[in-house]
């Protein structure tokens, strides 16, 4: 699953890994290493089909506008049901957004305590992960990370992961005319698992009031 997750890159450092068009956003971006669900995450979308690409803020949980207030809000879409359930299958073929991300936190059960580990791209380049949104029924726009069974190293550690898009995928994916499925399916793929690492960290990041530069690195 994807459940937190740290993106402390800059706007030029982003531009440059997504290399498409795209507006400086109005706010500065916070560098952020522990971002919890129920917050404000940094997404690149589309406002409507015709809008050009912007990197703005959405909640971090999917509750369509159409559902009311009392459903769930999963923080979290497989990528088995995405396209196909009535909840999702209308935001996977009309608003698909992207979440970067340079990592995420996943926790391993040992001796009955649970281990928190980072994992990211062995080069340190920014994540690009798939993700779908909707406006909620109070008018804004909350989104959900699409997951896959895990594949290669995450598999140490968990056995789902955020599906992160290769570099030829992140364009397709935005595309708005791409509505579906099995088009989407045979355009848009995951990044090697080969290109993924993990390391334990300190259990300080089990506080998601705990944000810091330090909660990232290997654990002493």
């Amino acid at each position: 699953m994807c459940g937190r997750f740290a993106l402390y890159s800059d706007y030029p450092k982003l531009l440059a890994s997504l290399k498409l068009p795209l507006a400086e956003p109005e706010q500065p971006l916070a560098q952020r290493y522990n971002v919890p669900p129920g917050t404000f995450i940094t997404a690149v979308r589309r406002a409507d089909d015709e809008a050009p690409l912007e990197m703005t803020a959405l909640w971090w949980g999917y509750r369509p506008h159409w559902a009311g207030e009392k459903p769930p809000q999963p923080i979290n879409a497989t990528v088995e049901k995405v396209a196909t359930s009535t909840y999702f299958r209308g935001a996977f073929a009309h608003h698909r957004c992207l979440v970067p991300a340079d990592g995420w936190f996943e926790w391993v059960l040992i001796d009955g305590k649970k281990q928190p580990h980072f994992l990211c791209r062995e080069d340190r380049e920014p994540l690009w992960l798939a993700g779908i949104w909707a406006k909620r029924a109070d008018g804004t726009p909350g989104c959900a990370i699409i997951t896959e069974p895990a594949r290669g190293v995450v598999g140490e550690v968990h056995s789902r992961m955020p599906l992160a898009l290769d570099a030829e995928s992140l364009e397709p994916w935005l595309d708005p005319h791409l509505t579906d499925r099995e088009t989407i399916r045979h355009v848009v793929h995951h990044l090697d698992a080969h290109l993924i690492t993990h390391w334990p960290v300190s259990i300080r990041v089990n506080r998601p009031t705990n944000d810091a530069a330090d909660l990232i690195e290997p654990a002493r």
